[in-house]
């Protein structure tokens, strides 16, 4: 393997980005399809050193009505019904039948769209539930603000529009399918444990061998294989392959989409965030944006190349489950909000003012900062377009075609390139299923390495 970076990971590294003894999740920080993954599953990544923690409260969702309200989503279907009122029938209903097949679910989503399905029935329990846009579903499933709030702050990690169809209501439910089944759980220590744990299994269980800090411009830069699988993003693809694909073909991973991107900002905290509501100070992640109305605006804003004075804020506490994360008695922080594409304008104080809404005082805890715009992402990993953590816009057109419409997306017209990144089925996330696919695609094509 041969990685630009000075040690491997992508989306899940980990470094003192402010102070000594603080460790900050560099992207990913929450990992629920990682602990589900059947990639993973099958890995011994305990035993390379990888611990799940696992936050009494999966992710809550603060809002300004009531005596200092938020809807939680816990482990249990029951449970988080339980919180929402009379919403709580509704949201059992939608979930349960799900969360009890979620395992056939994940082997029939996590991947390219099986034909024929194996479950077709389920995938079309799973189908009809998903078919209209996030902000229509939560209108349709719930009646009041808190269940649809929690729905449409899943659904904003899709990264579109919140009217747009299919998608964000299918990355939504996703992700609180995975919470109920598996959890939404952080590895002990930070997310670069997760990729050394997988690179352990590489090198000491398989033979592999590692290559950091080496950046490939062309193919003809590496040693001659049977087979080159590429973990990049399409036009990077296209740009080191070259003439070893066809015109046509290149032209169609140039033109692969990219959507919004992100502004983060690390902090390193003398006490743990002030929330007003305990829920969300027994969260793992805390969805910050209010109601369902705010937040389509917000995901509309970034879309459409606007800079939103409210936007919807994604923000993860590891420190309050997982001493190594900061000196005793301090605490790491970690929050984000979507932005056009390209942006290098300064969200930190849109993003301070939300978090003070609904925990004032929040400022007074800072020891320190460290904020990434989309140019520093694009810099950090090419693979992250623009500040584009996801792998691509993964609305309907793109979804079930990434990165170019083929019978399996993990191929190319050259019969010894493949493709495993990000931008192929499933798409963003921590999970390694892209991979996973593209090395059936090369053990299918070409045969054993």
């Amino acid at each position: 393997m041969v990685e630009a970076h000075e040690r491997p990971g992508g989306g899940a590294r980990s470094a003192e980005s402010t102070l000594p003894g603080f460790v900050h999740d560099t992207c990913s920080a929450i990992h629920p399809m990682a602990v589900g993954s059947p990639f993973f599953q099958s890995l011994p990544l305990a035993e390379k050193g990888l611990e799940w923690v696992h936050p009494d409260v999966l992710a809550a969702h603060p809002l300004d009505e009531g005596d200092a309200p938020a809807a939680a989503m816990m482990k249990s279907v029951a449970d988080t019904a339980a919180g929402l009122g009379r919403d709580g029938k509704s949201y059992r209903h939608l979930f349960e039948p799900l969360v009890e097949n979620a395992d056939a679910l994940f082997d029939e989503l996590l991947g390219p769209l099986p034909i024929p399905p194996m479950h077709p029935l389920l995938l079309e329990r799973f189908g009809l539930r998903i078919l209209p846009s996030a902000l229509a579903a939560a209108r349709r499933y719930f009646s009041d603000e808190p269940a649809r709030a929690l729905f449409a702050g899943n659904a904003a990690h899709s990264v579109l529009p919140l009217d747009r169809p299919l998608a964000t209501s299918a990355i939504g439910m996703m992700l609180m399918l995975a919470g109920h089944a598996h959890g939404w759980p952080f590895p002990r220590g930070g997310a670069q444990k997760i990729t050394d744990a997988l690179a352990a299994c590489f090198v000491d269980d398989f033979g592999g061998t590692i290559e950091c800090g080496r950046r490939v411009t062309s193919l003809d830069e590496l040693p001659k294989a049977r087979a080159y699988v590429f973990d990049t993003v399409p036009r990077e693809l296209a740009q080191i392959a070259g003439k070893r694909l066809p015109e046509g073909y290149r032209k169609r991973l140039e033109r692969y989409r990219h959507g919004p991107g992100v502004f983060k900002i690390d902090y390193a905290l003398n006490e743990p965030v002030p929330w007003k509501s305990e829920a969300c100070r027994k969260a793992g992640t805390v969805h910050v944006g209010g109601t369902l109305d705010e937040i389509v605006i917000s995901e509309r804003e970034a879309w459409y190349g606007r800079h939103c004075e409210k936007p919807f804020v994604l923000a993860a506490q590891q420190s309050l489950f997982d001493e190594t994360r900061a000196p005793e008695g301090r605490h790491t922080f970690w929050a984000y909000c979507h932005v056009p594409n390209g942006s290098t304008v300064d969200m930190t104080e849109a993003i301070e003012n939300q978090i003070e809404r609904f925990a004032p005082g929040f400022r007074d805890c800072i020891l320190a900062r460290h904020a990434m715009n989309c140019a520093d992402f694009e810099r950090y990993n090419p693979s992250c377009v623009g500040g584009d953590v996801v792998g691509g816009v993964a609305d309907w057109r793109q979804l079930f075609t990434r990165p170019v419409a083929r019978w399996n997306p993990y191929t190319t017209p050259a019969k010894d390139i493949f493709i495993g990144s990000a931008s192929t089925p499933p798409g963003g996330g921590v999970h390694g299923m892209g991979g996973y696919w593209a090395a059936q695609a090369v053990l299918n094509n070409v045969g054993q390495i």
